[in-house]
């Protein structure tokens, strides 16, 4: 054993870290960035929209690969 290892504990450390505070403020600055008039069930309703207008007019080709992803459980039915 060299002289450095003899400096190293022999059994493992508890090493614990609170970050709650942390994610609290986080949160604060994302609402605050997000402004007083952020609509969150506006926002759901316009993705929820996008998605419709992505998946519309598919072609023969296109609607097949669309239903194989939604079969296998990559894209949610719609």
């Amino acid at each position: 054993m060299s002289s450095s290892d003899a400096s190293l504990p022999a059994e493992p450390v508890d090493f614990d870290v609170d970050l709650t505070g942390h994610e609290m403020t986080r949160r604060a600055h994302v609402m605050e960035a997000l402004g007083d008039a952020w609509d969150p069930v506006e926002t759901a309703r316009g993705e929820e929209e996008a998605y419709d207008l992505l998946y519309s007019g598919l072609d023969e080709e296109q609607q097949r690969l669309y239903d194989s992803l939604v079969a296998a459980g990559v894209l949610p039915r719609r």
